[in-house]
């Protein structure tokens, strides 16, 4: 990291930086805690750096219940950047922050704030003194834990993602045109801890080896093949475990799956996320989710769904400079 930097020689007060990031699906079926897929639906984050303290206007998704202070994720990893190029004093921040990503919901919120953040923050720095990329993925997964979700946020497209704490790499991969994400996204939420901590310690050889294969045909499917999403998507690790979290979001999947769409559970749920070929399977993706929800069990008859069709972007986070 080299000599401490005075904040001052690198940043400048009154500068402001505009970022949008899109949101992510994790796991992507067989992917677990590998693939990351971005979905085009965006947070918008606007980062003003200020001689000192701290004002922060949040609106939308979460802005009732998340705190506005230093602790807010987005404000650490701004600091996290900055600490990683260089700087132990630090200066004060501005921040607007404009959140469409729902929380708890397996679409990649925290690790879209996280990437907002970072990002932010090394454009704002001289030049001469911002992070590279390698720099950037890790400390966006340092502040997930995991590069699963900050990856696709970053770059996006379909990611895969491999290391350890420290270093972690990620390879983007190119979308093919025809692929059209669709979600379904419940009126509840489910914890990520909580949806991990019913997986089970150990799997067989048996479902491993399933895994693996699905996992490396849903690439070939993702980008040259996507007649073969349904096979693709299948997994053995993670979702049928999860499922008693999540039950409607589980009879949501199984339905789409038996009606031939490649549905899955978005992350660690409880969005569904399907996976058109075409834009007119989405359309019946649209219209088979239609029907599930207007005949609902008693388990399911309280939950709401808002369906959204949406892309998959060639980029990941990007920022605007603001003159002065």
């Amino acid at each position: 990291m080299g000599k401490p930097k005075d904040w001052r020689e690198v940043l400048t007060v009154g500068e402001a930086i505009t970022v949008d990031v899109p949101a992510s699906s994790g796991n992507v079926g067989p992917g677990f805690d590998s693939l990351g897929l971005a979905l085009g639906h965006y947070d918008t984050v606007e980062i003003a750096v200020q001689e000192s303290g701290l004002a922060f206007e949040l609106h939308g998704e979460g802005s009732e219940s998340v705190p506005r202070t230093e602790e807010h994720l987005l404000v650490r990893s701004v600091r996290a950047a900055w600490t990683a190029a260089g700087m132990v004093d630090q200066p004060g921040l501005a921040v607007v922050a404009r959140n469409r990503i729902p929380h708890g919901r397996g679409m990649g919120s925290s690790a879209s704030c996280a990437v907002a953040g970072v990002v932010a923050a090394n454009a704002l720095l001289a030049r001469s003194a911002r992070l590279d990329d390698a720099a950037i993925l890790q400390v966006c997964a340092g502040m997930e834990g995991h590069p699963d979700n900050v990856a696709p946020s970053l770059y996006g497209g379909l990611t895969i993602s491999w290391g350890e704490p420290g270093s972690w790499h990620s390879a983007p991969v190119a979308v093919h045109d025809d692929v059209v994400p669709v979600v379904a996204i419940p009126n509840y939420e489910v914890s990520t801890a909580l949806a991990r901590s019913l997986l089970p310690a150990q799997v067989d050889h048996r479902s491993a080896a399933a895994n693996a294969g699905r996992a490396a045909l849903l690439v070939e499917a993702m980008t040259r093949r996507p007649d073969l999403l349904l096979p693709a998507t299948a997994d053995a690790l993670h979702q049928r475990f999860r499922a008693p979290a999540m039950p409607p979001s589980a009879a949501l999947v199984a339905t789409l799956r038996e009606q031939g769409h490649a549905a899955l559970i978005s992350g660690a749920g409880p969005t569904v996320l399907t996976l058109a070929p075409s834009a007119e399977d989405a359309a019946e993706v649209e219209a088979a989710i239609a029907e599930f929800v207007a005949h609902p069990d008693a388990e399911r008859e309280h939950v709401t769904w808002r369906v959204l069709r949406l892309t998959v972007p060639a980029h990941g986070a990007r920022v605007v400079t603001h003159p002065q």
